[in-house]
């Protein structure tokens, strides 16, 4: 087994805060660049900025084209109305070709060394006062400088209950991210702190995708760096270590597995309480994303310990989305029902539930080679492409803007909205993943150009009003792996310009001070003391 590779494999598969340091550490040689007019590769000539394209997206009418997706004006063309004043995205990077070339030709050793000061900094703001106010709650929250855990007064609070078990969440989910930084020392204390203080026999209902993909993989990642005799981050091996980490994941897996159990499809519930079970309240209906992306964490823990059950329901889940997808187009649908099978949801889409569907299939067949999961994968990009994709057939050559993935229905691949979510800013890396590049780096420009003009990556973006239809951004790590992966794969200076815009916006617009919420009597005992603040 390649455990080096499913290291790394497993650390882009869930970095949050880890994608952007391995950006910032990654920084390798600089290769000629000019932008916006094109990118220059050996194999990959890309022209994305031709202002005549520009002009002649604004002359395309909306109306003309969002019904007949099997046209050929439908797939050159998904601008706003002829008589809107917006343009494509692309007027976004309109400018002086020799600035630009100034500006992304070339990324200097002293401007590597500030980002990854800079990286390094935004991880130990985070990491410190977590540790100093929150620790061993799982997660910090900055507004009043206290730890949060379940919402146990409001049960059906699910964007808090699905992540939050009482397990230390954020201190379990940077381990790896220790050792990206190069403090042995911290990721061994970090590590015994683990050991010493964490129990999953917690009365928490919790997603079961959210504890596999941040709990479970944190645990198994750690531990095959504590063990793996290659050594990637140096030999970091920890005295007396007894594969106590993975001890955890395994009895985290195991209250994991009810879920599977009972239902007339194999594919899971969503939710699962760690010390009783699947609740008695349960939902029967699931998201294709949350069932269908258990296989990498499940699939090495199978082989780390020997017992091929979790790979097995994991798989017999894939393939039971996989049964039914729709005949006519080879989509699958957003929502389902897991005792009928019947979707709930018919929306197809490349965004939120169902994402790492298509994500995992890849990374899956990377990790294990088995054939299978490529050919799922291959069929699903092909209908991806021939029902999903809007905009000009080739990215760099032709009439019509440059490649748009939309969301359609299932069945027909009809348009069923005209908004994206900034969950689809995988996609770019996984194309870089699959070998297309030049695809990848026309969909990445679509959405930096999103960001350049926002400052972050709005959760929704409605792409026929060019402007926000939901208006936050939950700190998402999706533009940074396809930003990284796009870098790995070129080599291009203008990826470590994307990465240290991103840097900069949150460090701008997300940083909070972490300001101790005093009581009267504490202010009598400090009153010579201004507020804590955390540096």
């Amino acid at each position: 087994m390649q455990w080096r590779s499913i290291v790394v494999a497993l650390v882009v598969l869930r970095l949050t805060v880890s994608c952007l340091l391995w950006l910032a550490f990654g920084l390798g040689p600089s290769w000629g660049f000019n932008f916006p007019l094109n990118f220059n590769f050996n194999l990959h000539k890309i022209e994305l900025f031709k202002q005549d394209e520009v002009e002649s997206a604004k002359a395309n009418s909306w109306s003309q084209r969002i019904h007949g997706h099997g046209d050929a004006q439908s797939r050159t063309s998904y601008a706003s109305t002829e008589d809107s004043p917006k343009k494509s995205y692309l007027n976004l990077f309109e400018g002086d070709r020799d600035e630009y070339d100034r500006r992304y030709s070339s990324f200097p050793d002293t401007l590597k060394i500030k980002m990854k000061g800079m990286a390094k900094d935004m991880f130990y703001f985070g990491y410190d006062n977590y540790m100093k106010y929150a620790f061993p709650e799982d997660e910090l929250n900055p507004i009043d400088c206290q730890g949060r855990g379940p919402d146990v007064l409001n049960p059906s609070n699910i964007n808090i209950n699905d992540v939050l078990g009482n397990y230390s969440l954020t201190l379990i989910d940077t381990l790896d991210t220790l050792l990206v930084l190069g403090n042995v020392s911290e990721f061994h204390r970090a590590v015994k702190l683990v050991i010493d203080t964490v129990s999953f026999d917690k009365d928490s209902t919790v997603q079961v995708f959210e504890a596999n993909i941040r709990i479970l993989g944190s645990l198994i990642s750690a531990h095959i760096l504590l063990t793996d005799p290659k050594h990637p981050f140096g030999n970091v091996g920890l005295e007396d270590y007894d594969n106590e980490l993975l001890h955890l994941a395994h009895d985290l897996a195991v209250r994991l597995l009810p879920a599977f159990e009972n239902t007339s499809t194999g594919i899971p519930y969503p939710r699962v309480n760690l010390k009783s079970g699947v609740p008695p309240d349960s939902i029967n209906e699931t998201c294709t994303a949350g069932a269908g992306s258990l296989l990498v964490e499940f699939g090495i823990l199978s082989r780390l310990i020997g017992d091929s059950t979790f790979e097995w329901v994991a798989r017999r889940a894939v393939r039971a989305l996989w049964k039914l997808r729709s005949n006519e187009t080879g989509l699958l649908g957003n929502v389902v029902n897991i005792q009928t099978g019947q979707w709930v949801s018919k929306q197809s889409g490349l965004g939120a539930g169902m994402d790492s569907f298509y994500e995992y299939l890849l990374k899956s067949y990377i990790l294990f080679g088995e054939k299978e999961d490529y050919r799922m994968f291959q069929a699903s990009y092909e209908s991806i492409q021939n029902h999903l994709r809007r905009g000009r057939e080739s990215c760099n050559e032709g009439e019509g803007d440059p490649p748009l993935y939309v969301n359609v229905n299932m069945f027909n691949g009809q348009i069923m909205n005209t908004w994206i979510d900034s969950l689809q800013a995988f996609f770019p890396g996984l194309l870089v993943l699959n070998g297309d590049v030049e695809e990848a780096i026309c969909l990445h420009a679509f959405y930096y150009a999103i960001w350049k003009r926002f400052g972050a990556l709005p959760e929704r973006y409605n792409w026929q009003l060019q402007a926000p239809d939901v208006l936050f951004y939950p700190l998402r790590p999706e533009l940074v792996e396809s930003t990284y992966l796009l870098y790995q794969a070129t080599k291009n200076p203008f990826y470590l310009h994307v990465g240290m815009d991103i840097l900069e916006s949150l460090e701008k617009n997300a940083k909070v001070s972490c300001l101790m919420m005093t009581t009267p009597c504490t202010n009598l005992r400090t009153s010579t003391s201004s507020p804590r603040r955390a540096m």
